[in-house]
């Protein structure tokens, strides 16, 4: 699914009026279950969310507290549903690189496993229990920030600067995942990926409300890049906001002469892939896509992934952040 073009408006706008009664009730419903009670895991959780539906780059965000996690001598695991992944069940997976698929785990789970050891599971308690089985002395969990059944001593809101959270409403009017009023209460920190008015917009009103903002960028993989600078290419991309990712080719200087945008999690089918290949060899370019994406194409297609990295612009204060929160979390337990 598409997010539909009126959520991030700045102003709602007809559509969004119309829906405002359904949104009203969906909002009262996600308020309340926001406030159930949930189980505490035996290790520290750090959660890494977004406000609002769609992707705001929340996996880049906690493979980067991840790997400063690790730099501190920790041991994350990552906790995450496996979304888009046919063994996504209540029954925890660890996932396995050799054995598994985004077919299997879904496309995210196999980016975190690069990472650091990663959990599948639907039910986040039970997933919890099997990450420190597997070693954890942190849990990261990707997602997750409504779900109330698992206790989160951390909270990082993942906001992107090019959309903020659209026209400030909630599902279906607007991107909302539940009214803001009820969600910021549940951030510890926030962090603005990228430039742009919206996004500053919603940090404004986060800063207001005592939460501390990190800003950051997503920034491709440097040798990657440099192979792409000046070369034609084609550019194919199934997540939250595929635009995002266009904008970051174009500024490792490639020529983009071809731009498809599908829906997040896109499951490509042969004659997709056909489609865009026979396109590329037509015009002498390159098919690039995005890590998230790679990981969903069968073996043997020719296509170019360009990875890309989040980095905080004062990564000393989130590194100063994750110590300080992990001796005052252990000292009162």
């Amino acid at each position: 699914m598409r997010a539909p073009t009126f959520w991030w408006k700045k102003n709602p706008g007809f559509f969004a009026l119309c829906l405002w009664p359904v949104s009203f009730v969906y909002g009262m419903i996600a308020s309340r279950r926001l406030h159930e009670p949930g189980a505490r895991a035996t290790a520290p959780v750090i959660c890494v969310g977004n406000f609002v539906m769609g992707g705001a780059g929340k996996t880049p965000t906690a493979i980067a507290l991840a790997r400063l996690l690790k730099v501190r001598g920790e041991t994350p695991v990552f906790l995450t549903r496996g979304y888009g992944g046919a063994l996504s069940s209540p029954t925890p997976l660890v996932v396995r690189l050799e054995h598994h698929y985004a077919r299997d785990v879904g496309d995210e789970a196999l980016l975190l496993a690069n990472v650091a050891p990663t959990v599948v599971c639907i039910d986040r308690v039970a997933g919890a229990l099997a990450a420190v089985d597997a070693g954890a002395s942190v849990i990261v969990m990707d997602d997750g920030l409504q779900n109330p059944t698992l206790v989160k001593d951390l909270s990082f809101a993942v906001v992107d600067g090019g959309s903020g959270i659209g026209n400030g409403l909630t599902f279906p009017a607007g991107p909302l995942r539940a009214p803001m009023t009820a969600q910021i209460p549940l951030v510890s920190m926030a962090v603005l990926v990228g430039d742009g008015e919206p996004g500053n917009r919603a940090a404004a009103r986060l800063s207001g409300k005592a939460i501390r903002i990190f800003r950051a960028k997503l920034a491709p993989r440097a040798a990657i890049a440099d192979c792409l600078r000046g070369r034609k290419v084609i550019a194919f991309a199934g997540i939250g906001r595929p635009e995002k990712f266009f904008v970051t080719l174009e500024e490792t200087g490639a020529q983009i002469v071809a731009r498809h945008a599908f829906d997040d999690h896109h499951m490509f089918s042969s004659q997709e892939l056909r489609g865009l290949v026979d396109e590329a060899r037509a015009a002498d370019a390159l098919l690039v896509t995005t890590e998230k994406d790679f990981v969903r194409l069968p073996a043997g297609v020719n296509v170019m992934a360009l990875p890309v990295e989040l980095v905080f612009d004062r990564q000393d204060n989130v590194d100063q952040l994750l110590t300080s929160e992990l001796k005052r979390l252990r000292a009162s337990r």
